[in-house]
């Protein structure tokens, strides 16, 4: 249920998203994107290089569905596109479907999508992102734009694009002996939308697949721990130690922070806290019972969202989307699991 309760969220809506845009920059870069030189220099990476051209390319295929809204035939064709790359790749995929109620009571018809690399691996690590979009713009400047549903580009789709770049590079490298379980959480996003007053937002409207996914483990492989990947594709984007995931796993938020450092880019990921996140790893955390952490961005200075100017808007579109970002996070989960 990510953007929901953060604890210094502030939406100012006064200026334009041109504006906002352009003022709501990270400090992650050089000018180019890119990570400091120094850190650089320093970098001791170990796996294989991910490759942030075929993660952008991941993103846009799924724009390319249009929103991924639930309910919709766009949601249903780009799921069954995601199941298919992940079994491309040598993934092992199930498909858990549920009928969810959403906050107004609304069957939303759910598939966490489970890929699992190297199966029999009784040692896994989970990583995670939600693939579905909002179906509300809800945080848009322009009041008109509100019921309208979000593109996704980053708020969906930036997460998937990377966990399928992983599983590319991990059957193409055949070397790492955990398990993977990748899971794409449905249902994240249909939350209650801000111009909705008849309703109280307690937080459980948000993250609807999660909770599934975290209650219905079944007497599967639990991992050891998890990895959640929240807009991870976001133009300026800095990654700050999020409050709730160093509540419930402390020990894998270092072990997060300090990889990107290793693989050079720690500018991407500074050492200060952002804040508390209510997103899909809590149910994981409190149901599921494993040590998961979110990667989210964190824009201290920009008006529209400490999100960023373009969540929950109509203009999170590939326009907005960066590969510098993309390279960032996947190469620090690639890090993650060859260390």
């Amino acid at each position: 249920m990510k953007a929901k309760i953060r604890i210094f969220l502030g939406c100012l809506l006064a200026a334009s998203l041109a504006t906002a845009a352009y003022s709501c920059k990270g400090k992650a870069s050089n000018g180019s994107g890119a990570a400091d030189s120094d850190t650089v220099a320093a970098a001791k990476p170990s796996g294989p290089k991910f490759n942030a051209d075929s993660a952008y390319a991941f993103t846009a295929a799924q724009c390319q569905f249009g929103p991924r809204t639930m309910n919709s035939t766009a949601h249903d064709q780009c799921g069954k596109w995601i199941a298919g790359k992940f079994r491309q790749y040598g993934c092992e995929v199930q498909e858990q479907k549920a009928d969810l109620k959403g906050y107004d009571g609304t069957v939303l018809k759910s598939t966490n999508i489970i890929a699992r690399f190297n199966p029999e691996a009784k040692k896994r690590i989970l990583v995670c992102a939600h693939w579905d979009s909002r179906p509300w713009a809800d945080n848009d400047p322009d009041s008109s734009n509100h019921r309208k549903p979000v593109m996704a580009a980053n708020d969906g789709a930036s997460g998937v694009a990377v966990m399928l770049e992983i599983a590319r590079q991990l059957q193409a490298d055949k070397k790492l002996s955990v398990g993977v379980d990748f899971v794409c959480f449905d249902a994240e996003d249909w939350g209650l939308p801000q111009w909705e007053t008849g309703y109280q937002d307690t937080g459980d409207s948000w993250a609807l697949g999660a909770q599934y996914y975290s209650q219905n483990l079944n007497g599967t492989v639990k991992p050891e721990f998890g990895i959640l990947l929240d807009m991870v594709g976001g133009e300026g984007a800095q990654f700050y130690r999020e409050g709730m995931s160093l509540q419930f796993a402390p020990d894998i938020v270092n072990r997060v922070w300090d990889a990107a450092k290793t693989a050079g880019f720690g500018a991407y990921f500074p050492d200060a806290t952002g804040g508390m996140v209510t997103d899909d790893h809590v149910p994981v955390n409190q149901n599921g019972g494993i040590p998961t952490v979110d990667i989210i961005p964190y824009y201290p200075d920009c008006q529209q969202s400490s999100f960023g100017p373009t969540w929950h808007t109509v203009n999170d579109t590939m326009e907005h989307i960066d590969r510098n970002t993309l390279q960032a996070v996947g190469q620090t989960v690639i890090q993650v699991l060859y260390s």
